[in-house]
């Protein structure tokens, strides 16, 4: 059986608890055995480099430098890492080995909450095929991404909210490789609603299970 790890906390507005027991359902349903953490510790454990999947659920945070180096030495390793929205690409600011990890950081949602479109670029990967680009009204996230990832789906900003923006195509699902390890991340999903809405659990299930070992 494979075993997942799921470490939720930081900033309540994500709704980090409701996400973590929507996943470890949905990991359960897959066979794995998903143990659950409150605390950034648990990334210093060296007992993750056993596990098969890491998923960080934890908003504005800050993770000591040698438990971020020890989740970045298990993914390079052969654990897969994978998260989505604030929880994993705006997890913790100061430690760029972590960011480096996951291709991305977040620096910005302009207007809020608003109506935008998800484009799927790549209907022929496993993660998202058969799935149609669609409409979502959520936080439209702006990144700064690695160009070494493999973007699976892009949002295009209109610059209503910010004019500098027109035209912007941003990466909102992607996937990479670090090492043997396997990354995956969605942007979608600021509420544990949201993860409801079919396409994005699809994306986030498929994400996962590419992701783990």
């Amino acid at each position: 059986m494979r075993k997942a790890l799921i470490v939720w906390g930081g900033w309540a507005g994500h709704d980090p608890d409701l996400c973590a027991a929507m996943i470890r359902g949905w990991l359960v349903d897959e066979g794995f055995e998903v143990r659950i953490e409150t605390s950034t510790e648990a990334f210093g454990d060296p007992a993750i480099h056993d596990l098969d999947l890491v998923v960080p659920i934890y908003t504005m945070s800050k993770i000591d430098r040698a438990h971020g180096q020890n989740l970045c030495a298990a993914v390079e390793k052969g654990v897969g890492l994978a998260g989505h929205h604030g929880g994993m690409c705006d997890a913790f600011r100061d430690c760029v080995e972590y960011q480096f990890l996951c291709g991305g950081q977040w620096v910005a949602h302009p207007g809020n909450i608003i109506d935008y479109r998800v484009d799927i670029t790549r209907p022929d990967d496993p993660i998202t095929a058969g799935i149609e680009s669609f409409d979502h009204r959520s936080e439209q996230y702006y990144l700064h991404v690695d160009p070494g990832v493999e973007v699976l789906a892009t949002t295009t900003f209109t610059g209503e909210h910010a004019p500098w923006t027109k035209g912007v195509v941003m990466p909102q699902v992607w996937k990479k490789r670090y090492g043997a390890g396997r990354v995956f991340y969605s942007a979608l999903g600021h509420r544990a609603y949201e993860l409801d809405v079919p396409a994005i659990r699809t994306i986030m299930t498929r994400g996962m299970l590419w992701a783990a070992r």
